[in-house]
């Protein structure tokens, strides 16, 4: 699918998000390895929550989908009946995770534990991306577990059970990584440690403590022991990786007044919102009716047109928001200044290699832009023209380039625009609806 854009006199309206990746993942994760029946609701939309679902199902979960009268995806209920880790048994059939890294190194933590043989692979890009760094540490486990190139690529098959803790010190700041080795630490023998260089998303430990698991949290070090999950019902709020498109076209759009609904503020995940109050954002960017909703704080984001500046980031800030990175790209291409982006050589092992693919898409859009092999530098400019562009199989980068669009001189057409389905399948209805009636035309082709 063609999409295209052509920058609007105005940008208004509210946006619903759909829920939180992440925590989505979680919550049908966990709760299907728990004892007891949860119901999980406005679950993320789009291609990745097929895969986990899909996954489970095949481990043989029973996970019902209950569908809204009015259609409204995020509105769906999922039922999860969880039978323990004893319920689970061998899978009849490869496990298929699609493009979602998340599935699979999360589901991987599990096979490493359960005492049957499994498989798991995903799409031609996933086979791609490494997997030895979870594969490494669950073998100082026990874990029996191949793939190719070593172990560093999927498929990856499992023999599991056998496992004992370990203390581990992470090579890298990764919560898929944190994640799969807690998951397998809950049927190990003693005590599974986990030690980050920085601080990640902590929706795994936060989901793990309200379901009863024996689990120690000081400052970068986790430790758990092998416990029993009891079923909790989860409302997912909004995602805020979702949410960042919106608030850099409010942001960065000279005419523009937008409401983003019920998102998620982890603080290991709101560096987003970090980022843009350094560039400036300031009351441009006010949160309203702030809330908690399952343990985790909510908000709702409004935001309006701001004169942004240039900053520097790196280190600890960039574990926590490297999927917003692409769109932050677009925000500096409107800032002034010279925004530079380092330490984010874990883009490259992305659905693309985000570092040259946004520096290729933006710069054919006419960003001032050059890649590094840690990040990028902006040269903020305050235009970009409109052009044709494409995604590279990358949901993230087609969103970013679809908010370009609405910031860009003249039509901008994003090829592959329906790579979007992977984590946002209404991204460009919602864009569409804040275009004030003047929104983007699509073309299949």
């Amino acid at each position: 699918m063609r999409q295209r854009i052509v920058a609007p006199a105005r940008l208004e309206g509210e946006i619903g998000l759909p829920g939180d990746k992440s925590i989505s993942h979680r919550a049908a994760l966990l709760n299907s390895m728990a004892t007891g029946t949860a119901q999980v609701t406005n679950f993320c939309v789009g291609d990745d929550r097929s895969s986990m679902l899909r996954c489970l199902r095949g481990l043989h979960v029973d996970i019902e989908h209950e569908h809204s009268p009015t259609g409204d995806e995020t509105q769906d209920r999922f039922i999860v009946h969880g039978q323990g880790l004893e319920g689970l048994s061998e899978p009849d059939e490869i496990l298929a995770s699609g493009n979602s890294g998340t599935t699979m190194r999360l589901v991987s933590g599990l096979l490493a534990s359960r005492p049957f043989f499994s498989v798991i692979t995903g799409d031609e890009s996933l086979r791609s991306r490494p997997m030895d760094r979870i594969v490494r540490p669950l073998q100082e486990m026990g874990a029996r577990v191949m793939g190719r190139g070593g172990g560093s690529k999927a498929p990856l098959a499992f023999r599991g059970g056998g496992l004992h803790g370990i203390d581990y010190q992470m090579p890298v700041a990764s919560a898929q990584l944190k994640s799969c080795l807690l998951i397998a630490g809950l049927s190990a023998q003693g005590q599974t440690i986990v030690r980050e260089p920085a601080a990640t998303r902590d929706h795994t430990e936060r989901m793990l403590e309200a379901m009863g698991a024996d689990v120690e949290r000081d400052g970068l070090r986790i430790a758990v022991r092998p416990s029993d999950l009891t079923a909790i019902d989860v409302r997912v709020p909004g995602d805020i990786s979702s949410a960042a498109f919106w608030l850099v076209a409010g942001l960065c759009h000279p005419n523009a007044r937008i409401l983003v609904q019920g998102v998620g503020l982890n603080p290991t995940r709101a560096g987003i919102i970090d980022a843009l109050q350094d560039m400036g954002a300031g009351d441009g960017l006010t949160l309203v009716n702030e809330r908690v909703e399952g343990g985790e704080p909510v908000a709702d984001l409004l935001v309006t047109s701001t004169e942004l500046s240039a900053i520097e980031l790196g280190g600890d800030a960039i574990p926590i928001l490297q999927d917003e990175i692409p769109v932050l790209a677009v925000a500096a291409c409107f800032a002034s200044g010279t925004t530079v982006i380092r330490d984010a050589q874990e883009l490259r092992v992305k659905e693309s290699d985000r570092i040259d693919t946004t520096v290729t898409e933006l710069a054919r859009l006419g960003a001032n832009i050059e890649a590094r092999e840690d990040g990028m530098v902006i040269h903020g400019t305050g235009r970009l023209n409109g052009g044709p562009c494409r995604s590279h199989g990358d949901h993230r980068l087609a969103m970013s380039l679809g908010i370009a669009g609405l910031l860009a001189d003249g039509e901008t057409v994003v090829h592959d625009a329906d790579d979007v389905g992977v984590s946002y399948s209404e991204f460009w209805q919602h864009l569409s609806h804040i275009c004030d009636n003047e929104g983007p035309d699509s073309q299949r082709s």
